[in-house]
């Protein structure tokens, strides 16, 4: 072999590694997809969880128009409110010292 061919050979070899770094690492090179496809999954999994959280807010909206048990019941819940015929008795606990 003579030297032009060793050096034709070493800038082909040369020009090829250097595509291969630049497929691999360069701008929208496999680096970068592996990062936009693990975005892609965690905004996939954010999304799911959004329709669920969705659908379980259009079915308390649902009862709270339709169900006046569960809004007397969420009124009890969230607001303390009693009904028209109830009393509330509020206990107090002994402390242990004022026992012995």
């Amino acid at each position: 072999m003579s030297s032009k061919q060793n050096i034709l050979i070493a800038v082909v070899i040369l020009s090829l590694f250097s595509l291969l770094l630049f497929i691999v690492f360069g701008e929208n090179g496999l680096a970068d997809l592996n990062l936009l496809k693990t975005e892609r999954d965690g905004l996939l999994k954010q999304n799911e969880e959004l329709v669920q959280k969705n659908l379980s807010l259009y079915r308390e909206i649902e009862r709270l128009k339709n169900d006046p048990k569960y809004v007397e019941d969420v009124a009890r819940q969230e607001l303390g409110v009693i009904g028209k015929d109830e009393i509330i008795f509020k206990v107090k606990k002994k402390r242990k010292a004022e026992i012995d």
